[in-house]
């Protein structure tokens, strides 16, 4: 079975606050620490579960970005990963989420997975449509917010984290699975993964390649854009009751009102 989990490099959140270039729209992704994403380090960890799992698999980690992106790339096959695919392009600058699927969807089609694994969304954008867009463009169904997954002959079978626990879910392959974030623990890279991933395959596309035009990518083919930005309106100040002996009173109103009784 052909695995191919989707991954992405993002402005570290735990050192970076995230800022828009107020000319351009957008992210700024210069002078700042750049790292795998978090919620695709557990993704990646639940792609190498089920392929040990399964056996006779290979899993391929897939993303699109500027060169930098490749150290990423590298975090994922010391992970496990068994080779990594990187389209990088000028042209690709600008993106949105349209065309980041377009872009990946072409790759994983030319690649004939059976599987595709996605975060739910990324650290930085929190649009949570590419995933989407990818099965929409190969016209594949997709399982979302999965927090187990197994393949059972020509089908794969997920538990989808709901509100009130979980419910079963199952589709014919191939197909797109989401991972739920903290679902799967993350696994961390050992000196024999680092220096093994230097000998595995790690292949970079231009659009070219995929027979993608320019004009369907980046600023030239975006179908959303930001249009303003603005600062966060201030929280207001909580209502503060003190006990003279009626707190309780007004505390029971006070959840009356908003219909939580």
């Amino acid at each position: 079975m052909k695995i191919i989990v989707c991954i992405k490099q993002v402005p570290d959140p735990n050192t970076t606050v995230s800022k828009l270039d107020l000319d351009t729209k957008h992210l700024v992704r210069t002078g700042v620490s750049l790292i795998l994403d978090p919620g695709d380090e557990s993704t990646i960890s639940a792609a190498i579960k089920l392929r040990d799992t399964l056996g006779n698999s290979e899993l391929i980690a897939l993303s699109m970005g500027p060169t930098s992106a490749q150290e990423g790339m590298r975090r994922a096959l010391a992970m496990g990963a068994d080779r990594a695919i990187l389209v990088t392009d000028s042209a690709l600058a600008g993106s949105d989420a349209l065309a980041t699927a377009r872009v990946l969807a072409s790759v994983i089609k030319k690649e004939g997975a059976d599987l595709i694994f996605c975060s739910t969304e990324s650290t930085d954008g929190y649009t949570g449509m590419v995933p989407g867009g990818i099965a929409e463009f190969l016209g594949i169904p997709q399982l979302t917010f999965a927090r187990e997954i197994k393949v059972e002959g020509t089908k794969a079978v997920i538990k989808r984290v709901i509100p009130t626990g979980y419910k079963t879910v199952e589709t014919t392959l191939p197909a797109l699975v989401t991972i739920a974030s903290g679902s799967f623990d993350a696994i961390y890279p050992t000196m024999k993964g680092i220096m093994g991933a230097r000998k595995k395959p790690f292949s970079q596309l231009k659009i070219a390649d995929l027979g993608i035009d320019a004009s369907q990518v980046g600023d030239a083919g975006a179908r959303e854009r930001i249009l303003t930005v603005g600062k966060a309106e201030a929280r207001a100040a909580g209502q503060i009751i003190k006990d003279d002996g009626s707190a309780a009173q007004k505390i029971g109103d006070f959840l009356q009102r908003y219909q939580l009784l």
